[in-house]
C-alpha cells in the first residue's frame, strides 16, 4: 500500500511569490539531520544540488570563484534532537539530549507526538507516550513540563528483541516526524529559521562572486559549538570574512558573532576570524516545533546571503523534493483489509457535531444489502436493521472524534477554541493545525495550535489557533465560530500488528462494527439486531439518547463498541485497567456508566470461548454509547480493544485485537438467545 505524496494546500490570499518561497523554504525544514547522523540529508541534498561536496564530518561544501576577498557563507543544517539512550526490556526506547534545547517546552511538545529514529538501515515511527486522557483524574499532579528523562518512546514493540528486529539501537537519532507545512505565506516547523538560512545559503551557491572566492557550507553538528564549520574552516586556510545564515529569532538582527568560551565537553571556538557577522532571521514562535517564518523575512535573508556572498543580486530559493510517501508493503498476515479500511476511516477529520465525512465514507463501506437498507435519523446516526423481529438487540459505535471548535475569532486573526470531548490539551500545542469546512468538497484552512513562548507547566486551558491572516481576511473566507479544528494526522503502522492514528477512539471502533457487519448473513440472524454508527458521543451521547428515545424500550440488550483504555504503558499503574494489546478484545466489565449483569457476561464469554474469540475482562474510566440508553431496559455492556493514549494525537492499537473484537460482535448477532438454546 503506497501513502500519496504529500501535497501543499496554499491559502488563497498568500501571492504567488509568497506562496513559491513558502513552499521551498518548507521543503527544507521537512529534511531530516539530527546531529551527528546529517549523512541521508547530505545525499538528498547532493542529488538536488549538483556541484557540492562533503567531508568528514558530513559537512556540504562548494567554493565558486578564485583570488580574494576569500569569504566563507555558512549555516547550521541540524538542529537539537535526540537519541536512543535504552532500549528497555518491554519495547520502549529512552532518549538523551543533543545539544541544548532550542525552547523551554521543546520536550513538552514532544508528549503524544509521532517521532522518528533514524536506523543504520532506515526510519522508523514511533510515538511518544501520554497518560490517558481518561485517566486525567489520576495525573493532576504530573503539572510541571516534561524534561527529556520522562519521555517513552512506543514503536510498537513488545520486548527488546521486537526493537532489535526493528533495526534500532543504541545512539541511534530520533527527532520529530512532522509533515512539510506552510500556511498563508509561512512556512513552519523545527529550526524554520535556520532551515530557512540554509535554504539562502545553497540559492546563493548557484551563483558567481563579481569577484574573489566564496566558499559556502551547510554545517553539521552546529549544536556542538558549530564543530562542523570549524573542521571546513580549519582546513581551507585564512579567510576574510565569515558570513553566519543563523537560527531565527524573535526580531531580526545582524550582528558580529560573539564567541563564548566553549560548554564543559564541547569544542572549542575553532578558527573563525573576527570578522563574523551572523544574521538572525526574525519568526514566529522561535525555538518551537512550529517556528514560522514569513516569505518577506525568508527573501530578506537570501538577499543578504547574495549581497556576503559577492553577488549582485539573490537568487531564487530552490526546494528540495522530500518524498513523504509513506510506503507500505501488502500485509501477509490476514490483516490488510481491516487496516485499509480503519486507515480510511481514521484519516478523516470529524470532531464531534461534525460527523458528516465519516458518516459518507460508513455509508460506502457497507455492504450492498446493509447500504440498501441504511438510514440516517435526524441526529445523524446511521443506523441498519436486520433480522426478525425479536430479540432485538443493538450494537453501536461512534463516529465522532474528540477535537477543538472556534469560540472567538481574535482581531488579529488569532482565534480562540473550545474543546469537543475531552482533548488531552498539552498534545495539541505547538502542532499543526487544520480549520475545516463543513461544505463538501472545500480543503481545510491550514495553520498552527500557537505554543507559548515559555513555561514551566503543562498547559491546561486557553488553547489558540492562527492561519496566518487577520480576521476580516478569515471571515472574508467563511470562517465563523462553531466551526471544527483537527491537528495535521496520517495513520501510521508501526511494529508487527500495531498501528498509531488519532481518533482511534472511535474509528476502531466503527471499523470493527463495518467488519462484523459484512460477516454476517441477514437471512439467518436469529434476531432483530440495530448495527449503529452515532454523533456526538464524546459531547454528550446526544445521538445514543435519540437512537434511545427511539427504540430504547424495545431492546433487550445492547452492546457498545469502544475502547478499553489500557493501563499497558509504562506511565500508568498496572493495578488499574490492564489489559495487554494483543491478547484480544476486551470486555469491559465495569466503567463510570455501567456495570453489566453477570448472566450477560457469562453469555458473552460462552460465545467467545465456542468461537475461539481471544478475550480479557476488565475495569476502566470513561462511559459508553449505551449509558445513554440502557435506562430505558436494555443492559449495556461494552466489547472493546485495548488502547494506549486514549484522546490523544496518537492513539495506539493492535490489529489482532481489533480482528477478535469483529468476530466477536458477529458472534454474538448470530447467536440465539439464552431462552432459545435453552
Amino acid at each position: 500500500m503506497r501513502r500519496g505524496l504529500f501535497v501543499p494546500i496554499l491559502a488563497a490570499l498568500s501571492s504567488p511569490l509568497s506562496a513559491q518561497t513558502s513552499i521551498a523554504v518548507s521543503s527544507w525544514i521537512r529534511l531530516d539531520a539530527p546531529p551527528g547522523n546529517e549523512a541521508t540529508t547530505a545525499a538528498t541534498l547532493m542529488r538536488a544540488l549538483p556541484g557540492w561536496r562533503t567531508d568528514q564530518w558530513g559537512n556540504l561544501v562548494r567554493t565558486v570563484g578564485t583570488g580574494t576577498p576569500r569569504r566563507v557563507v555558512a549555516c547550521g543544517l541540524d538542529y537539537s534532537a535526540f537519541v536512543v539512550s535504552r532500549i528497555t526490556e518491554t519495547g520502549y526506547l529512552r532518549l538523551r539530549r543533543t545539544g541544548v534545547p532550542s525552547h523551554p517546552l521543546w520536550n513538552q511538545f514532544q508528549e503524544a507526538q509521532r517521532v522518528a529514529i533514524r536506523t543504520a538501515t532506515g526510519r522508523v515511527i514511533g510515538v511518544v507516550a501520554v497518560p490517558n486522557g481518561h485517566f486525567a483524574t489520576l495525573h493532576v499532579a504530573d503539572s510541571l513540563a516534561l524534561t527529556a528523562d520522562q519521555l517513552w518512546v512506543d514503536v510498537g514493540a513488545s520486548s527488546g528483541a521486537d526493537v532489535a528486529g526493528l533495526g534500532i539501537a543504541l545512539l541511534d537519532p530520533v527527532f520529530p516526524d512532522r509533515p512539510q507545512w506552510d500556511f498563508g505565506a509561512y512556512a513552519t516547523g523545527p529550526a524554520a529559521g535556520a532551515r530557512a538560512s540554509c535554504a539562502a545559503v545553497a540559492a546563493a551557491a548557484a551563483g558567481t562572486p563579481s569577484s574573489g572566492e566564496t566558499t559556502f557550507v551547510l554545517s553539521t553538528q552546529s549544536v556542538f559549538n558549530w564543530v562542523g564549520l570549524s573542521a571546513v574552516l580549519a582546513r581551507i586556510g585564512p579567510v576574510d570574512r565569515v558570513a553566519l545564515a543563523g537560527a531565527g529569532q524573535a526580531s531580526r538582527t545582524v550582528s558580529q558573532l560573539v564567541r563564548p568560551a566553549a560548554p564543559p565537553g564541547q569544542a572549542p571556538a575553532g578558527p573563525f576570524p573576527s570578522a563574523t557577522v551572523v544574521f538572525r532571521p526574525a519568526v514566529r514562535w522561535a525555538g518551537s516545533t512550529v517556528e514560522s517564518i514569513d516569505s518577506t523575512e525568508a527573501v530578506a535573508l537570501r538577499d543578504w546571503v547574495a549581497d556576503a556572498a559577492g553577488l549582485s543580486q539573490g537568487l531564487p530559493l530552490i526546494a528540495i523534493p522530500v518524498d513523504t510517501a509513506r510506503r507500505l508493503p501488502a500485509r501477509a498476515d490476514g490483516f490488510g483489509p481491516l487496516e485499509r479500511q480503519f486507515f480510511a476511516l481514521a484519516d478523516l477529520a470529524a470532531v464531534s457535531g461534525h460527523e458528516r465525512p465519516v458518516r459518507d465514507a460508513v455509508l460506502a463501506a457497507l455492504p450492498r444489502w446493509a447500504r440498501e437498507r441504511a438510514q440516517i435519523d435526524s441526529t445523524g446516526n446511521v443506523i441498519v436493521a436486520a433480522g426478525p423481529d425479536r430479540d432485538p438487540m443493538a450494537v453501536i459505535a461512534h463516529m465522532d472524534e474528540v477535537g477543538w471548535e472556534i469560540e472567538r475569532i481574535l482581531p488579529d486573526g488569532q482565534v480562540t477554541l473550545k474543546p469537543r470531548g475531552g482533548p488531552v490539551t498539552p498534545s495539541w500545542e505547538g502542532v499543526p493545525a487544520l480549520l475545516h469546512f463543513d461544505e463538501t468538497g472545500r480543503a481545510p484552512l491550514r495553520g498552527v495550535f500557537v505554543p507559548r513562548d515559555s513555561g514551566r507547566i503543562k498547559l491546561r486551558t486557553g488553547l489558540q489557533a492562527w492561519f496566518g491572516m487577520d480576521s476580516a481576511q478569515l471571515v472574508s473566507r467563511g470562517v465563523r465560530p462553531g466551526m471544527s479544528l483537527t491537528a495535521y494526522k496520517r495513520t501510521e503502522r508501526l511494529a508487527g500488528t500495531r498501528v498509531t492514528a488519532r481518533g482511534s477512539d472511535d474509528r476502531t471502533g466503527s471499523t470493527a462494527l463495518l467488519a462484523a457487519i459484512a460477516a454476517v448473513d441477514p437471512g439467518r440472524l436469529p434476531r432483530r439486531v440495530y448495527f449503529v454508527w452515532s454523533v456526538e458521543e464524546e459531547s454528550g451521547l446526544s445521538g445514543a439518547r435519540a437512537f434511545g428515545d427511539r427504540v430504547g424500550r424495545t431492546l433487550d440488550r445492547v452492546y457498545s463498541i469502544d475502547t478499553f483504555v489500557s493501563s499497558d504503558t509504562p506511565l500508568e499503574s498496572p493495578h488499574f485497567a490492564l489489559a495487554p494489546l494483543g491478547a484480544g478484545a476486551v470486555l469491559r466489565g465495569l466503567d463510570d456508566g455501567s456495570l453489566p449483569p453477570r448472566a450477560e457476561r457469562d453469555r458473552i464469554v460462552r460465545v467467545a470461548r465456542a468461537n475461539r474469540i481471544p478475550l480479557q475482562i476488565g475495569t476502566t474510566r470513561g462511559g459508553t454509547d449505551g449509558s445513554a440508553i440502557s435506562g430505558w431496559g436494555p443492559p449495556n455492556t461494552g466489547l472493546s480493544w485495548p488502547g494506549r493514549y486514549s484522546h490523544g494525537p496518537a492513539e495506539v492499537l493492535d490489529l489482532k485485537d481489533v480482528e477478535a473484537l469483529s468476530r466477536l460482535v458477529a458472534a454474538l448477532a448470530m447467536t440465539p438467545s439464552v431462552a432459545r438454546q435453552d
